[in-house]
């Protein structure tokens, strides 16, 4: 308690520059992966390689790929850009399965009926393909966001201040309670970023909470029954 009442302002700056490093990466990836999922989805023959070959990208260790972005970008080593792509190009290899397998869940009768209606194949996307598989975007999002807030500790390796600094000068210095406030500040990052996750899903899916889906239940069932009695 001592060492963090003494480096407050330096902990915080450092939960300032992680969430800075992490909340990029988990937005571009998952719009990105949107449109890469649809066209895996929608082409199925493509499907097995899109999947397969962006999947590997997440098997890549992560530090070499820190070290040598700068190489590929042509930025300076000690860019937070560096840190930034990567991590989305992480994120892209954990989303996009997620989202070729929720748009395969909307069910073909529905994509039917949303075609009888004349919805054209832009507006049966944003109507009805994408609200009803975001339950399933919203899962994945969670587990990118996870992800994303953990791989970011690692931007340390290269010079890009993150908590990571923490671990690694606790260790350095052998400071516990540096590190354990690391560890700790980086729990919670993740855990408000899942609960803002799951808060902005219930406002804009308000159908997939399980309240609504009981009540919806509740409701259907007596109309199944008195259409049998019927």
């Amino acid at each position: 308690m001592k060492w963090l009442e003494s480096n407050l302002d330096l902990v915080w700056e450092l939960v300032l520059a992680h969430i800075g490093l992490s909340v990029p990466p988990i937005l571009i990836g998952f719009l990105v992966s949107i449109p890469i999922g649809w066209l895996a989805n929608r082409y199925r023959p493509s499907r097995g390689v899109i999947l397969v070959v962006l999947g590997l990208l997440y098997t890549v260790p992560s530090i070499p790929l820190f070290i040598f972005m700068p190489i590929f970008l042509g930025t300076p080593l000690l860019s937070p850009v560096n840190v930034v792509v990567a991590l989305t190009i992480y994120a892209v290899a954990l989303m996009v399965r997620t989202a070729a397998d929720g748009l395969a869940s909307v069910d073909d009768d529905t994509l039917l009926a949303a075609s009888a209606m004349g919805y054209s194949g832009w507006q049966r996307f944003w109507r009805v393909e994408l609200p009803l598989s975001g339950p399933v975007l919203l899962s994945g999002l969670r587990v990118v966001s996870a992800s994303t807030v953990s791989l970011a500790t690692l931007g340390v390796i290269i010079g890009v201040q993150s908590l990571g600094y923490l671990f690694t000068n606790g260790f350095q210095r052998n400071i516990p309670a540096e590190v354990v406030t690391g560890i700790v500040a980086t729990l919670v990052i993740a855990v408000v970023f899942d609960l803002l996750l799951v808060l902005i899903g219930r406002l804009l899916l308000p159908w997939s909470t399980p309240d609504r889906r009981r009540r919806a239940s509740r409701r259907t069932t007596p109309a199944l029954v008195a259409g049998g009695v019927s």
